[in-house]
């Protein structure tokens, strides 16, 4: 159900001087960090059956790690920035222990399919797609639904979101190897442009305000971010403060009501 919209205290705006968006998963973390997707709590098995642990290769030695989500048979919904630059992913399926996949699939170049207005600047079009083999849907493994296109002009402030994702726990350790979970209330998209600008924040984002220092941190990049009552995807991971993920700063999201034209137009999945 809908919640009363966030309050969100002025002085965060006032703080800081506007910031360049860093990706997610190149956000900062400070070493006190408890749990992984900051503050957050253990998923239980088949809570999140629709995420998958995405690692990227460059095909020259170099490699990254990031979230997606399931939204078809043959889909995963992920960021551009991690995409970029990706000569090869592999996608595991339905753990909450990292390691510990149902099954996991090779996907090449061709198939991963990158909003072509993707910055790398400002990180806008913040959203790519993964064609994949066909998987089979059950408690485990699942597809997350899509806004509908009633929905398209719903900004979702005051609603309360599931965030999931393995980041990272310090500054010195890998990404976690297990699932986490937070529960966010989206905030007014003016927090996150008080704190970026309005070059960098478009009706495209959702923005999640951390005054309890809740949120994604790195390797939490692409992961999705979903409505309690209707399981409906809304975000994408895609940025954060250069302050790190417990400087109560707030987080954007690619919102996903601004692309759903395109997800039709690669995939036809619409609803």
């Amino acid at each position: 159900m809908k919640a009363v919209v966030v309050v969100v205290i002025a002085g965060i705006a006032l703080a800081a001087a506007l910031e360049q968006p860093v990706p997610v998963k190149d956000m900062p973390v400070g070493k006190s960090v408890n749990g992984r997707i900051t503050m957050g709590y253990p998923a239980t098995e088949g809570k999140v059956p629709y995420i998958v642990s995405l690692v990227f290769s460059n095909g020259n030695g170099g490699s990254w790690f990031c979230g997606g989500s399931i939204i078809g048979h043959t889909w995963v919904l992920t960021a551009a920035h991690c995409t970029n630059g990706a000569s090869s992913v592999t996608i595991a399926y339905g753990s909450v222990r990292r390691h510990q996949p149902q099954f996991t699939h090779v996907v090449q170049q061709n198939d991963i399919l990158q909003h072509e207005a993707y910055s790398t600047k400002t990180l806008n079009n913040d959203i790519s797609l993964i064609r994949t083999p066909h998987v089979d849907f059950w408690s485990l493994v699942d597809k997350v639904e899509l806004p509908r296109y009633e929905d398209r002009y719903n900004n979702y402030y005051g609603w309360w979101a599931l965030l999931s994702g393995w980041g990272k726990t310090s500054d010195d350790s890998g990404v976690s190897d297990y699932l986490n979970c937070v529960d966010i209330q989206i905030a007014d998209n003016s927090v996150c442009e008080s704190y970026y600008g309005s070059t960098t924040i478009t009706p495209n984002h959702v923005c999640i305000a951390t005054p309890e220092n809740k949120g994604s941190c790195s390797g939490d990049s692409g992961g999705p971010l979903v409505l309690h009552d209707v399981n409906r995807q809304v975000g994408i991971v895609s940025f954060g403060s250069s302050a790190g993920c417990l400087s109560n700063s707030p987080k954007g999201l690619t919102r996903v009501t601004g692309y759903l034209d395109w997800i039709r137009d690669h995939t036809g999945i619409s609803y």
